[in-house]
């Protein structure tokens, strides 16, 4: 089962990538990863990613495209796996279907922009220990301080509302092309994929139920 999943941040799609890896044993796959682990490697992909991004530069669609397909002919993708944050954009979308790159489902994690501006910038971290609050879905005992401690919690400044609705509009930007490629039948593209939008409001199991019953059927 080869899994490609969008969501906006905010939305727990790293949450929902754990359950659907761990119910059908495939793996999560990040761009990220596989170039740390190709630049690790010194693989001759991971030598080419390594110059340019020693010069500040952009990787290209074609080395991205080589290290994806390196990484999901190791053992471990043998039951298939789950794209995180790729593919980004049209052309790499394209560069899947050309080299033969089969995708089974797409689902997109659907969560109203209000919804998500009030998950995110209601957050709190105790920095010390990672443990998170929220001043409205899980406050501490005490405003503003740790439960265990009583140091003070922070305000993470990827969490404000001016930038949580920033990145929202960027998200949007991003995908919404790749929502219309694949869940839109054109004449350039008749996808074969199935295109999956989940419902994103609602507890983190109730999502997750969403998912894995549309996957079942």
């Amino acid at each position: 089962m080869n899994i490609i999943l969008l969501g906006p941040p905010g939305a727990g799609k790293g949450t929902q990538a754990n359950h659907i890896c761990e119910k059908f044993n495939i793996p999560q796959i990040s761009t990220g990863d596989m170039l740390r682990s190709a630049v690790k490697k010194e693989s001759p992909l991971g030598i080419e990613a390594k110059k340019v991004m020693d010069l500040g530069g952009l990787v290209s669609d074609e080395i991205i495209i080589g290290l994806v397909k390196e990484r999901i002919n190791s053992p471990d993708c043998i039951n298939g796996f789950i794209f995180d944050g790729f593919p980004r954009t049209i052309v790499q979308a394209d560069a899947l279907i050309s080299e033969d790159v089969r995708i089974d489902y797409v689902i997109e994690i659907q969560v109203p922009d209000e919804d998500i501006v009030a998950r995110i910038s209601g957050r709190r971290i105790h920095l010390a220990s990672g443990r998170t609050y929220h001043i409205a879905f899980n406050p501490p005992a005490i405003s503003g301080k740790d439960d265990q401690t009583g140091e003070s919690l922070i305000h993470r400044a990827d969490d404000y509302e001016d930038i949580v609705r920033e990145r929202l509009g960027i998200y949007h930007e991003q995908t919404q092309p790749l929502v219309d490629y694949y869940s839109k039948e054109n004449e350039e593209y008749k996808p074969s994929a199935k295109f999956i939008a989940i419902n994103g409001v609602g507890s983190l199991n109730e999502v997750s139920g969403r998912i894995l019953s549309a996957l079942k059927s």
